[in-house]
C-alpha cells in the first residue's frame, strides 16, 4: 500500500512536469522560463531546489555524528547564500541579457572565460545530482522492502525525472517544484508534529539531542576553525555562481519578486530544513537501540526505520511523499541548470545550429546525455549523500566566484585577472588537496584565497575595459 501510494507521487510530478512542457515554446522558454512566474512560484522553486536528499536524510545523519558545528554547511551555509543572492545578487542577475552565466562570462571577460567556467559550474553539478539519485534508490528500496533493490531504484529515479526536465525544462521544474514544496512543508510538518508526540513531547527530545550536540560553534584552535569557515563558505559562496539560480531569478516577473523571492525560499528552507533534525532527535528518545545499530553502518536508515516501525500507514506516506519530492525536485533542477550551460556556451559554438528550434533540441540532448552520465557515477559511487553534495561546490569557490562577484561590482576587474583568478584558484587548490590535505589551511579556502589574489593581481595595473552591461 505504501509503495502504491509513493507511486502516486512519482506519477503526479511526471504528470505535472509534461504539462508544463506544454508551454514551451523556444529555447529561451526552456532554459529559464522568462519572466513567467509570482514570488509564491519562485520561492518553491528555491526551496524545492535546494531542499534534497542531503537535507532529509544527511543532515541527520550528520547531527548525530557531529552535533550542530557539523552542519555549518548544511542548513547553515545553505541559508546564509540565499539571503546572499537575493539582498545582493538577484538584482543584478535578473538585468542580465543571458540565458546563462557563461554568457555574462562571455560579455565581460571573453569567450575563454565563458568555457572555462561553465565547464567548473556543470561540473560541479555531477555530485549533486548523483546524491539525489543514490538517496531516491534508497528510498524505493526501503519503501518496497527490498523488492525494488538501490540500482533498480536508481534507474527508476532517473527515468522520471528525465522524462519531464527533457520535455519542459525550466517551465516543468518551476510547477512541479511547486508541487513537490507544499507536499515536503505539508508532510514534513504532520509527520514532526506526530512523532514528538510519540517521542513525550519537545523537552523530551531536546533532552535526548543532549546539550554537546547543540553547540554551533567550532572547538578551538586554528585548524577546526578554518574547517568550519572552508566548509560554510563552499556552500554560501561556492553556490552563488551556479545556473539554477540564476534560472530562477530569470523566472521571476520583476525583479523585486527575484529578490524578495529567494530570500524567502532561503527563510522555507531553513525553517522545514530543522524539521529532519527534530525527527532524529525524537528517534534517539524513541528507539535509542534503533538508532545506536544503525549509527555503526549507515546513519542514513534512522529516520527511513523509524517512520516504517513507528508510525501509521498515513505518517508513512507522508514522510516518503515529501522525501520523494524532495528528491526529484532538487534533481530535476540540477539536471538541467548544467545541461543548459553546456548546450548554449560549449556545445552551441561548435554545433551552430541554425533556429531557435535547433538550440532547443541541442539542450534537450545535453541533458539526455548528462542524464545518463550521473546515473553512471550514482550507480558507482560509494560516498555518503552529504558528502556527494557538500564535496560538489569547492571548484566552484575557487574558480568562479570571484569573478563573477569582480565582474558585477568591480569595474575594474578584467579579462587578465579573471584569467589568473581561475588559473590560481584551481591550481592552488589542487596543488593543496595533493600536498597537504590535512594542514591547517583547508584546500578550497586556499584556493578562494588564490582566486581571490589573482584577480586583484591580474586586474590591477591592465588597461580599463569597458563593462558589460548587466
Amino acid at each position: 500500500m505504501l509503495a502504491a501510494l509513493v507511486a502516486l507521487y512519482l506519477a503526479a510530478s511526471l504528470a505535472i512536469g509534461l504539462y508544463a512542457a506544454t508551454r514551451v515554446r523556444g529555447a529561451g522558454d526552456y532554459a529559464v522560463a522568462r519572466r513567467a512566474f509570482g514570488a509564491p512560484v519562485v520561492a518553491a522553486a528555491f526551496f524545492a531546489t535546494w531542499f534534497g536528499a542531503e537535507t532529509v536524510l544527511g543532515i541527520p545523519a550528520t547531527f548525530l555524528k557531529e552535533g550542530m558545528r557539523g552542519l555549518a554547511a548544511d542548513p547553515f551555509a545553505a541559508f546564509a547564500c540565499l539571503v546572499l543572492v537575493g539582498t545582493v545578487f538577484a538584482r543584478p542577475f535578473f538585468r542580465m541579457d543571458a540565458l546563462t552565466l557563461g554568457d555574462y562570462f562571455r560579455a565581460r571577460y571573453g569567450r575563454g572565460t565563458e568555457v572555462a567556467l561553465t565547464l567548473c559550474i556543470a561540473f560541479s553539478y555531477i555530485g549533486w545530482i548523483a546524491a539525489q539519485l543514490v538517496a531516491l534508490g534508497l528510498a524505493l528500496e526501503v519503501i518496497s522492502g527490498g523488492l525494488v533493490s538501490v540500482p533498480a531504484g536508481i534507474l527508476v529515479g532517473a527515468s522520471v525525472v528525465l522524462a519531464y526536465t527533457l520535455a519542459g525544462g525550466m517551465w516543468s521544474v518551476a510547477l512541479t517544484d511547486f508541487f513537490q514544496a507544499a507536499v515536503i512543508v505539508a508532510g514534513l510538518g504532520y509527520v514532526a508534529w506526530v512523532v514528538v508526540d510519540l517521542a513525550g513531547g519537545p523537552s523530551r527530545v531536546l533532552e535526548a539531542a543532549g546539550s554537546e550536540r547543540m553547540r554551533f560553534l567550532p572547538e578551538p584552535g586554528m585548524k577546526p576553525v578554518l574547517a568550519w569557515v572552508s566548509a560554510a563558505l563552499v556552500v554560501m559562496l561556492g553556490s552563488v555562481p551556479q545556473q539554477d539560480v540564476l534560472q530562477r531569478v530569470m523566472s521571476a516577473r520583476t525583479e523585486g519578486i527575484a529578490a524578495r523571492a529567494t530570500v524567502l525560499g532561503g527563510a522555507i528552507y531553513f525553517a522545514i530544513a530543522l524539521l529532519p533534525i527534530v525527527l532524529v532527535c525524537s528517534a534517539l528518545a524513541i528507539d535509542p537501540a534503533m538508532v545506536e545499530r544503525l549509527a555503526g553502518g549507515d546513519s542514513q536508515l534512522i529516520l527511513p526505520t523509524l517512520i516504517l516501525e513507528r508510525t501509521p500507514l498515513a505518517v508513512q506516506a507522508l514522510f516518503f511523499g515529501a522525501l520523494v519530492c524532495a528528491i526529484l525536485s532538487t534533481a530535476s533542477g540540477a539536471l538541467l541548470a548544467p545541461a543548459v550551460a553546456l548546450a548554449e556556451n560549449v556545445l552551441r559554438p561548435l554545433a551552430k545550429p541554425r533556429d531557435d528550434r535547433g538550440a532547443l533540441a541541442l539542450m534537450r540532448a545535453s541533458v539526455a546525455i548528462l542524464a545518463v552520465a550521473v546515473t553512471a557515477m550514482a550507480l558507482a559511487s560509494k560516498l555518503s549523500i552529504y558528502q556527494l553534495v557538500n564535496e560538489s561546490g569547492k571548484i566552484v569557490l575557487v574558480s568562479s566566484f570571484v569573478p563573477l562577484a569582480a565582474g558585477l561590482f568591480w569595474p575594474r576587474a578584467t579579462a587578465r585577472g579573471a584569467h589568473a583568478s581561475i588559473a590560481a584558484g584551481i591550481a592552488a587548490w589542487l596543488l593543496l588537496e595533493w600536498l597537504a590535505p590535512q594542514a591547517p589551511l583547508p584546500p578550497p579556502l586556499g584556493g578562494f584565497f588564490a582566486s581571490l589574489a589573482g584577480m586583484i593581481a591580474g586586474s590591477w595595473g591592465s588597461a580599463r575595459e569597458p563593462r558589460a552591461a548587466s
